[in-house]
């Protein structure tokens, strides 16, 4: 019977044997980080500076500075907590429930903003004005008034 020595593909135990290419490699993505949250930086002035402006633009640069912002974690995940090396099975056990707590927040925030919308409407939430009674008061008797 023998032994091979050799691991399975999908595990990795090297470590950096290369110190230089691995500076180098932390170099870039402190750059690409930098670059990334300068021009998010930017972004939220233009929106800042853009005061009431259209409510389209303002959402197109959330929207970019969101994506821009889920490229900084892909980075920091994959270089700084070294997922990138990681095995398959290990990053989804990290990423699918990363992904189903994001579906929770957004759900969440889409409960909380229908629950806002209707509770001052007639949906149930108040009594509507035109099927409740209305009721004259009566009118005020003078004083030293005689019957």
């Amino acid at each position: 019977m023998s032994h091979d020595s050799a691991a399975s593909p999908e595990i990795s135990f090297q470590s950096h044997h290369d110190d230089k290419a691995f500076y180098r490699t932390v170099k870039k993505v402190t750059i690409i980080l930098s670059i990334i949250t300068l021009i998010e930086l930017c972004l939220g002035l233009l929106i800042y500076k853009m005061g009431h402006g259209s409510a389209t633009s303002v959402l197109l640069i959330k929207g970019v500075i969101t994506i821009l912002s889920l490229a900084k974690a892909f980075y920091i995940t994959a270089y700084f907590m070294h997922l990138g090396d990681e095995i398959r099975n290990f990053v989804m056990t990290i990423v699918v429930p990363l992904a189903l707590f994001i579906w929770f927040i957004i759900a969440f925030l889409a409960d909380g903003a229908s629950w806002r919308d209707l509770r001052n409407t007639s949906a149930g939430s108040k009594p509507d004005a035109t099927k409740t009674e209305q009721v004259q008061s009566a009118p005020a008797i003078e004083k030293g008034a005689e019957k």
